[in-house]
Formats: C-alpha cells, sequence, structure tokens
C-alpha cells in the first residue's frame, strides 16, 4: 500500500483524537490528560514547537502520530501514535516512525524520547530495532500507564 506521511492540517484534527482514543481504550484506558492534549493538539503541540503527522493513502487517514516539545531545548516527545483498526499489520507505524526520525535528523534534533508500556511487546521491540534506549522512568513521568521510558539520540 502507498502511503504519504503528510504535516498536520486542522481539517485531521478529528483522525487525532479519534484513532488515539480507539488506541488508548483497546489496549489501555484513557486519561484525563490524554483526553485534554487530543482534544487541542494546537494548543498542546503544534503551538508549542511540536509536530503532527498523518499517514495517507489517497484520501484515507490510516494513522497518525506526535513530535511534542519537552522542557529540553532540542529533544521531542514521539507521542500519540496510532493506525487505524483495519490498517494495522501493514507497517504504518512502523512508516511513521521513520518519519518522525527522519524529520528529527533534518532538523538537527538531539533526540526523542517516548514513554510507553512494556505489554506492547511489538512497539517496544521496533523501538529498541530503531536504536532507542531504555532510561531511568521518574516517578512523576505524565502517564499513569507508562513502565518505560526510551531515548534515541541522533
Amino acid at each position: 500500500m502507498e502511503v504519504e506521511i503528510i504535516e498536520y492540517n486542522a481539517k485531521y484534527k478529528q483522525y487525532f483524537y479519534d484513532y488515539n482514543i480507539e488506541w488508548l481504550e483497546t489496549f489501555f484506558y484513557v486519561e484525563p490528560y490524554d483526553r485534554e492534549v487530543l482534544s487541542k493538539p494546537e494548543v498542546y503541540i503544534i503551538d508549542k514547537g511540536g509536530h503532527i503527522f498523518f499517514a495517507k493513502n489517497d484520501e484515507t487517514i490510516l494513522g497518525t502520530v506526535a513530535l511534542m516539545p519537552t522542557n529540553e531545548n532540542g529533544i521531542l516527545e514521539l507521542t500519540k501514535m496510532a493506525v487505524l483498526p483495519e490498517a494495522r499489520g501493514q507497517k504504518i507505524g512502523q512508516q511513521l516512525l521513520q518519519h518522525c526520525i527522519d524529520f528529527a535528523k533534518e532538523y538537527q534534533l538531539k533526540a526523542l524520547l517516548l514513554y510507553s508500556n512494556t505489554k506492547l511487546e511489538n512497539a517496544i521491540y521496533l523501538y529498541r530495532k530503531y536504536g532507542f534506549i531504555e532510561l531511568e522512568l521518574e516517578k512523576d513521568n505524565p502517564y499513569e500507564r507508562a513502565d518505560i521510558k526510551m531515548l534515541l539520540e541522533l
């Protein structure tokens, strides 16, 4: 399947919300912080210097991912990655991940950071395959469900 990765456009905002809510409800639960960020992506991500990308085939949005600013200059958090259920297993997430890495390198960022959960074995395997290393997870991390923190230095 041919996939084009495109930058954020407000007309796709609902996909960002819906795909992530569906993913969270399928694998975990929706935390208040998630709902807040997902419902206001411009406020929490775009306006703060972050980026949202969509994987698109023709007019169908297949998946999405965000790069959200952190407190550390030059490090963005890879977050809010979700793929349309019918498109899972077709390497859409892998293409979104590669796009984020390429984007980070192009803009000479220091690193990409992510929080995840070890029950997502395929995702953790993929992150390690792409060079992410595990860091100590701080107790006050932003996600209740997170039990692993990873970093890819660029």
